[in-house]
């Protein structure tokens, strides 16, 4: 079959596949005509949200009334024009912080649990010496206490 023939056949295809749409659409407009009236669409219901109750009509404020615009628009650049003088100045909130404090603030809740385990494991070491019978208490913490201090 040669490029021709496909592009030929290709062709027909086409055409007969646009006459069946074609067919399809008359034929649906034909039902549609004979079975349905034109179809209007919804008209919108305006509700009123103005409460029913007599409690809450006492409540609501009342409807906005124009002013004067042009007044409040010029108070109000007015008032940004100003500049505000700060009396005071903070340099502890203006200072640079070091480069890695995000670092450390990430770093400062694993250590606390660290810090935890280290007192925990302390205090194991002092309840086996003291198991054991080696020292008096006071001796024991002093030495816990020691290890502990020449770690850090």
């Amino acid at each position: 079959m040669t490029e021709e023939d496909k592009i030929g056949t290709l062709t027909e295809e086409a055409l007969k596949r646009k006459e069946r749409i074609a067919a399809l659409k008359r034929k649906n407009e034909e039902i549609c005509d004979k079975t349905e009236p034109v179809r209007k669409l919804p008209t919108p219901k305006f509700r009123s949200y103005r409460p029913q109750d007599d409690s809450l009509k006492e409540k609501i404020l009342e409807d906005a009334k124009p002013g004067d615009v042009e007044a409040e628009i010029e108070d109000q650049l007015k008032a940004g024009a100003t500049k505000a003088v700060i009396e005071e100045l903070d340099l502890h909130n203006l200072a640079p912080r070091k480069p890695d404090w995000d670092l450390k603030r990430d770093v400062d809740k694993k250590l606390e649990k660290l810090e935890k385990r280290t007192q925990k494991a302390i205090a194991e070491l002092i309840r086996d010496r003291l198991k054991m019978g080696q020292e008096d208490l006071a001796s024991v913490v002093n030495v816990g206490t020691k290890s502990f201090e020449n770690k850090n």
